[in-house]
């Protein structure tokens, strides 16, 4: 190899990538068994001296039980006593798994691509990864292929699938103290040649197995791997691409390369400014199922349509997750949040896909939630209130106006266009006028 930069992997964003606009995540694990986090708030709104002790990640219970005094570790020591966190996986029986199902759930949604977790941080493999031995869901609890089956049903539904891959922390693979800080993750994790070689064999075999569209790394890459000689991250990058041109990855491979940028509820809100950037979240504070959220966690429809709206005005993507039951349900709350959302976005794929360019985004929402979207050939404006208002008309045809989404008159009133919203159910209100 001759290169000395990362660079040579540059290639073109993939069209079905550059035009997708929204994903659904799937964090499914033995922590969906306890299923318990506090939901004090999202990721990028609680200070760290509160946020690990506290967690409201339901996915991080391994590490949040092993903080002294935690109310995670007292709720542990009395529902399951000095149980080992392993146990849970045993209990991980996914029953009531229909991947076809979840499929066809997450295609009504509006979902272009789907990532499941492969390997969370707490180590537990949901294929046959090699080298786990019996601590992958092959072997153990549910005794199934879980990632081969979501793969199968996602194609069949012909949305892209992706894979989910912790190459940042392992639990089962370090003795560190529980990590209490963002500078812990950082710095308390396995940097050494044969963890890089332990998980680039299960990326490797992930790629070889079921030739995902999206390698979405979490955390960080172990430091002995990040190079550019034979057996490093670099030659792994170029198998992939060579294999999957149409593949992209995400940014959370540490200082190396990346397609797109992350941001993750409101933290790493910097990315946005990028040229090609993902929003994720969790549909509550937590990406694990947590039993303890309810609807004063859980986004509505109306809430996820806004959201998903603001995403794209910005220039970005969504990738929203589910956290199902250790049976394998999707949590009616869940669910019926991305079939209502699905309903009401579906007149809105098309405008999405082709929005082209930023738009400008208001400072506030004091005055009334607005946004809009920008394609080549029209101006979508969104409210999600009923009421009037008005769009100012330059640059637009005021005679080419089509309703999108809600119960909406429109009139010309000099240079502008009256929206009358009399109903906005679902979701906002949609108009598009033709640009001029």
């Amino acid at each position: 190899m001759t290169d000395t930069t990362w660079t040579d992997l540059e290639r073109p964003l993939p069209e079905w990538f550059a035009r997708a606009k929204f994903g659904i995540f799937i964090h499914w694990g033995a922590y969906s068994v306890p299923a318990w986090g506090e939901p004090i708030g999202a990721l990028g709104e609680i200070p760290d001296d509160t946020w690990f002790a506290h967690n409201p990640y339901a996915e991080w219970y391994f590490n949040t039980i092993r903080i002294p005094g935690s109310p995670a570790a007292e709720h542990h020591r009395e529902t399951y006593g000095d149980a080992p966190y392993d146990d849970f996986l045993d209990q991980w029986g996914a029953e009531d798994f229909d991947p076809a199902d979840w499929a066809k759930l997450f295609a009504r949604a509006g979902a272009e691509y789907v990532v499941p977790t492969t390997k969370h941080h707490d180590g537990i493999a949901l294929w046959d990864a090699p080298g786990t031995g019996d601590r992958n869901t092959v072997r153990r609890g549910p005794y199934r292929d879980l990632i081969g089956a979501i793969a199968d049903a996602v194609r069949a539904e012909g949305l892209r699938f992706g894979v989910y891959y912790s190459g940042g922390l392992d639990w089962s693979v370090t003795d560190f103290p529980p990590h209490t800080t963002g500078e812990e993750v950082r710095s308390l994790r396995p940097n050494d040649a044969a963890y890089h070689f332990y998980a680039a064999a299960h990326v490797r075999d992930l790629v070889e197995r079921y030739r995902p569209d999206v390698l979405w790394n979490d955390i960080e890459w172990p430091d002995a791997g990040k190079h550019l000689a034979p057996g490093g991250l670099h030659e792994l990058f170029a198998d992939y691409f060579a294999a999957n041109p149409d593949g992209v990855v995400n940014d959370r491979w540490g200082d190396t390369y990346s397609d797109y940028a992350t941001t993750e509820y409101s933290a790493m809100s910097e990315n946005e400014t990028k040229d090609v950037w993902e929003n994720n979240r969790g549909l509550g504070y937590s990406f694990g199922y947590n039993r303890i959220e309810s609807t004063d966690e859980i986004l509505d429809t109306m809430q996820l349509a806004k959201h998903w709206v603001g995403v794209v005005a910005k220039g970005g993507r969504l990738l929203v997750n589910v956290g199902p039951t250790a049976e394998g349900l999707i949590p009616d709350l869940q669910r019926a949040t991305l079939e209502g959302f699905g309903d009401w976005k579906r007149p809105l794929v098309e405008a999405a896909a082709s929005v082209s360019e930023r738009s400008p985004q208001p400072e506030s929402d004091a005055a009334g939630w607005r946004r809009e979207w920008r394609t080549p050939t029209e101006l979508i404006t969104f409210v999600d209130a009923p009421g009037e208002y008005r769009v100012a008309g330059e640059g637009l045809d005021l005679g080419r106006v089509r309703v999108l989404s809600g119960d909406v008159g429109t009139e010309v009133d000099g240079d502008d266009l009256v929206l009358r919203v009399a109903a906005v159910p679902g979701g906002p209100a949609a108009v598009a006028i033709a640009r001029g």
